[in-house]
C-alpha cells in the first residue's frame, strides 16, 4: 500500500492500482498522513479537513470520515506494513509504516543522504537525495485548499528546496554537470537572488562547456541584485566570476563545490 500526498492525493494498493475515495476522506488522510504517527486532535483535524466549512456536528462527521478512511485502508494494507487510523482520546493518529506514506520516506531518505554526507559517502549521499526527489509530483497535498495546507506547502518547500540544492551541489562534486542544469536553472527562476544557487548554475555551466552562459548567468543575478536590493551580489558569487572569466583551474570540478569557491 502507498500513501501518496507529495502532489495529487492517492491511496494505492501494493500492485499500483488507485484506490477511490470521497474528497473528504481525501483529506483527512491528507491531514492525518502529514503528521503519521503523531497525535492530531479533533479539533485540529476538524479545522484541516472543513476549515470554515465544518458540518453543524463536526465530531460524528468527522467519526463516520474517520471510519470511511479506516476501511479503505484495512481493505489494501499488506500485513507487513500497517497503516491504520488509530482512535485516541480526543483526536486520530494514523499508524503508518515508513515505507507507506510518501512523505515518511522523502524524510527518511533525506536523513539518509545527509548521513552519508557527514561520512564522506558522496555518491550514496546523492542517490538517497535523488531517490527522495523523485518521490514529489507536484504541489503537496494538492486539492486541499485550507490555510493548514497552505502553510505546510510552505515549511514542505523549504525542505525540499533545501535538498534539491544539496543534491545539485553534491553532483556538481561528482562531475554530473550537464545532468542538474535544468534543475538548477528552475531553481534560480524561483529564486533570483539566491546566490548560492546562482553560483551552482554558474559552476554547472561553465563544467559543461558554456562559458558565456555561466557568464551571462552572473551579469543576470548581478541586475537583479542592485535594482531590487540596491546591493552588489556577495563576496563569494563576484570571486567564482572573477574565476571563471580567467579560467582559473580551481573551478573545473573534481573539488567540492564551496571549497572551490572559498579557496
Amino acid at each position: 500500500m502507498n500513501v501518496q500526498i507529495l502532489g495529487c492525493i492517492e491511496l494505492r494498493a501494493t500492485d499500483g492500482g488507485n484506490i477511490p475515495v470521497s474528497p473528504t476522506v481525501g483529506r483527512l488522510l491528507a491531514t492525518l498522513a502529514w503528521s503519521a504517527n503523531s497525535f492530531v486532535t479533533d479539533e485540529d483535524t476538524i479545522g484541516r479537513v472543513w476549515e470554515s466549512r465544518a458540518p453543524a456536528r463536526p465530531r460524528d462527521a468527522l467519526y463516520t470520515v474517520a471510519t470511511r478512511l479506516r476501511k479503505a485502508l484495512h481493505a489494501v494494507a499488506a500485513p507487513d506494513t500497517p497503516c491504520d487510523v488509530v482512535r485516541r482520546p480526543g483526536g486520530y493518529t494514523l499508524v503508518a509504516a515508513e515505507e507507506t506514506v510518501d512523505v515518511l520516506r522523502f524524510r527518511a531518505l533525506v536523513r539518509q543522504a545527509r548521513n552519508a554526507q557527514c561520512r564522506g559517502e558522496e555518491e550514496a549521499a546523492l542517490e538517497f537525495y535523488e531517490r527522495a526527489l523523485a518521490l514529489c509530483h507536484g504541489r503537496p497535498l494538492s486539492g486541499v485548499r485550507t490555510a493548514w495546507a497552505e502553510a505546510a506547502r510552505v515549511t514542505f518547500g523549504q525542505e525540499l528546496r533545501a535538498a534539491r540544492i544539496n543534491s545539485a551541489e553534491l553532483a556538481l562534486g561528482l562531475g554530473r554537470c550537464d545532468d542538474y542544469v535544468p534543475l538548477l536553472h528552475e531553481l534560480a527562476g524561483a529564486h533570483p537572488l539566491d546566490e548560492r544557487i546562482a553560483s551552482l548554475l554558474m559552476l554547472a555551466l561553465y563544467r559543461s562547456g558554456r562559458q558565456d552562459e555561466a557568464l551571462r548567468c552572473f551579469r543576470s543575478t548581478r541586475s537583479r541584485f542592485v535594482a531590487e536590493l540596491g546591493v552588489e551580489p556577495g563576496g563569494r558569487l563576484r570571486t567564482l566570476h572573477e574565476r571563471i572569466l580567467r579560467r582559473d583551474e580551481t573551478v573545473h570540478g573534481g573539488r567540492p563545490v564551496w571549497a572551490a569557491m572559498a579557496s
